[in-house]
This record gives structure tokens, C-alpha cells and sequence, in this order.
């Protein structure tokens, strides 16, 4: 059974003296867990209607909608309110925090109507959203982005099984946008299942699924599945190395046909764009294909430098399989118990991350420290 699923769902509203006027019409979907939905659609066509049922704040008028096995169109209004409190954790444009409460405080208000508060799990709340350094500043003394940062904060100090988005980065500029998109990815990454209502293309296209909905009604679903998805960054591996002109030339994934079809799809979803024929990395292409390729080669580097593996073959096989499962954050340790290399066996160079940045200045702050103190000798 699917994580959520929806059966013929329908949402009406009295019309008065004309006929009812339907919200949503008989819409059936299902949502795996784990998986990333971007609900998108114009003004009017049904999203925030959708993203409220789903999030127990109102309910169907006919057809079946299940979370995690529960049908939650039978529950009463108490039932509903205790359901959403243990289920859902919701991120709005609005934001709406408490303006007369801290960032911390924010967060340990959802603890209290989900249980009870917990002021150490509301710090390490605000630690992955990278808000420790602000968890005693209020609303007004924050950035819309740090706003932003604690709503998401808030949304997982419960450890919800779903997260609801809706329209998580509307009120917010270029920089805070991409702040909050990585926050999401990150949680993506580690598992959490998240639906998301967008009117922004280049947001939309984060996710694993996109659902397109005009008059109430699903239009066209697009699936990226993780097996497209690993064949997207085949393709990004490739334009890398073409680019970077590497020496060690990896072994084509697909014929010609094939890469044209997957072209094709990335260039819709914005990862790469076509120029006088030619294929060309996006700026989000570009930084998914670094990501990629720094996992690959820092695999790489490991099987070879701590596992002893000298078959070229083993090697490239164990390191297209991380290349794919490793999490941002697993991929600076393994950056840094290597001590950050600067290039794979092969000797084409891996991309930096934040942990190499960090291990410089720490080093340049450690070299300084021993001038002044040579020079005060």
C-alpha cells in the first residue's frame, strides 16, 4: 500500500443559488514514501485545496484519502487535529511564527500541541537549519529566509511523517530561495516525504514528482524515477568530464538514441539547455553535477586508498553505485577522513565542498596563530 493515497476525491462548496463549486474533482494519486511531489497548477485550480486535505485541515466531501493506512475521511474533528499533530509537519509562505516569541520558542510550541516541550530537541531543530547562533532572536530581528529556516525547523521538531509545503519559498528572494530548496533536498535525501505547492517552474522541478492541476483535476503527472534520475546524472557526469577534459574518459551509458531521449527530458526540467546544438550545463545542472561527480571521486579515492581495491574495473563499478546513495553530509566525512584530497586515482580533480573550505581556514587561522607567536618570540 502506498504511503498516501487519494481515491476519486472530490471538494465542493455550497454555490448558493448556482450549482456547487467544485475545489477539487474526483482526483486519485498515490505518493510513496520517500518521495518528493511538486503540485502545481494556475490561481483557482485546486492546490491549496489539495495540500489542506492532505494535511487533515479539511476534509473531503466524497472519496477516500489514506495516510500511512489511515483512512482520514472517517476520522472525526478531534481525531483529525491529533492525527495531523503526530503526521504532518507544514511549512507556509506566511510563515506564520509568533512575533512575540523567540526562534526557539517557535519551535518548542509545536512540541507542546504535538506532546510536550523539549528545549534540547528544539535546538537541535534549529542546528540543521542552521539557526543555532539565532535561536534567541525574535521574528522581527530575522531575514525572511531565517523566518523561513525556523517554519521548517518548526515543521520537524516532531519528526513528522510528511511534510507539507506550501509555497515554501514565495516570500523570498534568489539567495533564500536556494538556502531553503538544499534544506528541502537535504531532507529528501534522508527520507522524508514531501508534497510541495509551487507556481514556480524552477521550484517545481526539485522534485521526483510533478502534478499538474487546472479546474479541480490532475492534468498531467510526471514521474522522475530513481532509475531516471540516475541516468540524469550519467549524463551530467558525462558533460563534466567533456568540459573539464579529464584524462580518465569513462565508459558511455547509452547509445545516441538514448542519450538524446534523456537530454530531451533535462533540458524540460531545466538541468541542461541546448545552444546551436550543443548541450549545456543550467546553473542547477552544473551544481547537481558537481555534487555528483565529487561523490564519485571521493568513492573512488576510498576504495583505493582505504580498502586497497586496485582493479580499475571494481573500483568504477563500487563508485557509480555511491555516486547515487550518498547523503551531503556522509560525503564530508568521507572528505575529510581522506583529508579533503584534491584529486581522484585517475588525477582529475575533485570538487571542494564546505568541509574543505572550513579545513583551510582552519589551517590558515592555525598558521597565523604560530607567525604572531614566532614573531612575539
Amino acid at each position: 500500500m502506498a504511503f498516501v493515497e487519494l481515491e476519486n476525491v472530490t471538494k465542493a462548496y455550497d454555490g448558493g443559488w448556482s450549482a456547487p463549486v467544485k475545489a477539487l474533482d474526483r482526483v486519485s494519486l498515490t505518493a510513496e514514501a520517500g518521495q518528493w511531489i511538486a503540485i502545481m497548477g494556475p490561481s483557482g485550480s485546486g492546490k491549496t485545496t489539495l495540500l489542506n486535505i492532505l494535511g487533515c485541515l479539511d476534509q473531503a466531501t466524497e472519496g477516500v484519502v489514506r495516510i500511512d493506512s489511515v483512512d482520514t475521511s472517517t476520522l472525526t474533528r478531534a481525531e483529525l487535529a491529533r492525527f495531523r499533530a503526530e503526521t504532518v509537519g507544514f511549512v507556509f509562505q506566511q510563515f506564520h511564527l509568533i512575533p512575540h516569541l523567540t526562534a526557539l520558542e517557535n519551535v518548542m510550541l509545536a512540541q507542546y500541541f504535538h506532546s510536550m516541550t523539549d528545549e534540547g530537541e528544539a535546538r537541535r531543530a534549529l542546528d540543521r537549519v542552521g539557526l543555532t547562533d539565532r535561536a534567541r532572536h525574535l521574528p522581527s530581528q530575522l531575514s525572511g529566509g531565517e523566518q523561513q529556516r525556523v517554519a521548517i525547523a518548526r515543521a520537524l521538531v516532531n519528526d513528522p511523517k510528511i511534510i507539507l509545503a506550501d509555497e515554501p519559498t514565495g516570500n523570498l528572494d534568489a539567495t533564500n530561495e536556494h538556502i531553503v530548496l538544499d534544506l528541502l533536498a537535504d531532507l529528501h535525501q534522508q527520507g522524508s516525504t514531501i508534497l510541495m505547492v509551487t507556481h514556480d517552474e524552477q521550484v517545481g522541478r526539485c522534485a521526483d514528482i510533478r502534478l499538474d492541476l487546472e479546474h479541480g483535476r490532475i492534468v498531467e503527472t510526471t514521474h522522475f524515477s530513481m532509475e531516471v534520475n540516475q541516468d540524469f546524472d550519467e549524463v551530467l557526469e558525462q558533460l563534466w568530464a567533456d568540459r573539464e577534459r579529464t584524462f580518465h574518459v569513462e565508459p558511455e551509458h547509452f547509445t545516441a538514441a538514448q542519450q538524446r531521449k534523456v537530454v530531451a527530458m533535462m533540458a524540460r526540467i531545466g538541468l541542461v539547455e541546448l545552444r546551436a546544438g550543443e548541450v549545456a550545463f543550467t546553473p542547477r545542472g552544473e551544481a547537481r553535477a558537481r555534487s555528483v561527480i565529487r561523490r564519485h571521486r571521493l568513492a573512488e579515492r576510498l576504495f583505493m586508498d582505504v580498502l586497497a581495491i586496485r582493479d580499475e574495473g571494481s573500483i568504477e563499478k563500487n563508485a557509480c553505485t555511491f555516486e547515487h546513495i550518498l547523503s551531503p553530509e556522509v560525503t564530508d566525512r568521507i572528505c575529510t577522513f581522506l583529508g579533503h584530497p584534491r584529486t581522484c586515482p585517475h588525477g582529475s580533480p575533485i570538487p571542494e565542498g564546505d568541509c574543505c573550505l572550513e579545513a583551510r581556514g582552519a589551517q590558515l587561522t592555525t598558521q597565523l596563530t604560530n607567525l604572531q607567536t614566532s614573531l612575539l618570540s
